[in-house]
Parts: C-alpha cells; structure tokens; sequence
C-alpha cells in the first residue's frame, strides 16, 4: 500500500500540468546551454525523457537504477553522448536533469506534507540520473580523447617513399613505447605494401631514447631484416650517443649515419641506383 502510495505522489507530482513543466523545463535548460542546442533538438530530448520517466514511475520504479528506468538510462545515455562530442561541460550535461527539480520546486508552496515527500523522493531519483549522466559523459570523453591520441601518433609517425625500394620514418618529437611500438607497426606494414628492401629510420627530431625506446627501435630493425629489409639509423645527435653509449645500448652491426641524406645515399647504393655528382641519379 504504501508502495502504490509513492507511486501515485510521484505521478502526481509529473502529471500535474505537465505540459507547462515540460516547456519551462526546456526553457530553462536551453538557458543553461546558451543557445548552443537548437530548441526544437531540446524539445524532442527532454520530451522523450518526461515521457520515459514518467512511464517508469507509473510501472513502480522508484529507483535510478531499476530495471523499469531503462529507456530513461538509454535516453541519457544518448543525451550524455551528444553533449559530450559537443564539447560541452559535465555541469552542462547533467543541467539536462537537474533542471526538472527546479521546474518542480514552485508546486510544493501550495501542497501538503505528501507532496514534499514526493518531491524528495523524486529529488533522490533525479540526483542518481543526473550521476548517471556525468558517468557516461565521463566515459564518452575519455573514448574521444582516447581517439584522438591515436590518430595524433599516427599522423606523427608518417612513412614516406623516398625512392623505389626506399622508405623512410622521420621521427620528431618524444618517443615513448607506445608510439615506438606505432613505428614499428607501421614500418613493417609498409615494407608489406610498396616491397621496399631499404627503410631509413631518422630520429634527428627525438630529443631523447631510454633503454626501453632503444630497445624497441632495437627490435623493429630486427623485424625488418627478418622480412628481407635493411634498415639504416640516421640523425643520432651527440646526446643521444652520449645517453646510447652511458646505458651500455649495442646498436651491433647496425648501420648509423649522421644525416638523412647520408642514410638515403647510402640506401639508394644498396638498392643499385648510381649516384652521378653533378648530374642527378641514373639507373
């Protein structure tokens, strides 16, 4: 009995004039956002949110988390999305809910004792929502910089045909790992694809190489020979030699030239191509 007596107050509570609840929700909201949201676009998401959350209040869920607030947490979770990708704020996101609770307020000065205890337990309600909301904005926008970190690595790790048979990897910047381990990747991919059986790997632009990092490049030459490639290291600046040499790092028989344009010569010979001073490159 009691449970339908919630129930009901919590109805009451939304039903009553609820269009004019829906629009001052709207209103407000749009306020909040500045405008950045079309207002039909608002109107058709906190429409379709009143109307899932009141239907989840008349099948008795008086809880955020309840298996009958699902269409709510899926219309969130839309909504959370969207803002997110948007570049809104978390506070801006979560306005969306919180907002109702003010439309609601104005009701309570002429009701009695019943409606007060709805409204707080629709307060609780709103407040999960609106936790909900934050969290899923939260995940969206470390997906999204997630994302963009990787395209990032990728576009600063291009591989560039040189010349027939050549390839090349410019490295500029900090290596890390994760993006040697990029390199890597994406210099045996291109190995694959243009049947290259030089590649240059030019580390003039890296301010620095730890062990782990030398181990890596380490590795990746390792990789490339065993898919019939050489690989020359240029651009190997005097404190990076100095830190190669303090960590006790073995390039072993691997070939190091000072410039790009000495490990490009050099590759160009290995591949058959005759340098003429003077006169350009013949075959």
């Amino acid at each position: 009995m009691a449970k339908q007596e919630s129930v009901s107050g919590l109805v009451g509570l939304l039903e009553a004039d609820g269009e004019a609840l829906a629009d001052e929700w709207v209103a407000l909201v749009a306020g909040a956002l500045g405008g950045r949201i079309s207002r039909a676009e608002l109107v058709r998401e906190l429409r379709e949110l009143y109307s899932a959350l009141l239907e989840a209040i008349r099948s008795g869920a008086d809880d955020a988390h309840a298996e009958g607030m699902s269409e709510v947490r899926a219309l969130l979770t839309e909504l959370s999305r969207s803002r997110a990708r948007q570049g809104f704020t978390p506070s801006e996101t979560a306005v969306s809910v919180l907002a109702l609770k003010r439309v609601l307020e104005p009701g309570l000065r002429e009701g009695a004792a019943e409606k007060t205890q709805a409204y707080l337990q629709l307060s609780r309600v709103l407040d999960d929502l609106a936790l909900f909301t934050i969290e899923t904005y939260t995940h969206t926008r470390e997906d999204i910089i997630s994302a963009q970190a990787d395209q990032l690595m990728e576009l600063s790790t291009p591989v560039v045909k040189l010349w027939d048979g050549v390839i090349a990897v410019p490295l500029v910047g900090t290596l890390d790992s994760a993006r040697t381990q990029v390199v890597m990747e994406k210099l045996l991919q291109a190995l694959v694809d243009t049947g290259s059986e030089q590649a240059i790997i030019d580390i003039t632009g890296v301010a620095a190489v730890d062990t782990q990092v030398a181990q890596h490049l380490l590795k990746t030459i390792v990789a490339a020979r065993l898919m019939g490639a050489e690989c020359t290291v240029s651009g190997i600046r005097p404190q990076i030699a100095q830190t190669i040499v303090a960590l006790g790092i073995e390039f072993g028989d691997i070939v190091t030239k000072a410039t790009l344009a000495d490990a490009l010569q050099l590759a160009l010979m290995k591949s058959g191509v005759e340098l003429v001073a003077q006169q350009g490159l013949q075959r």
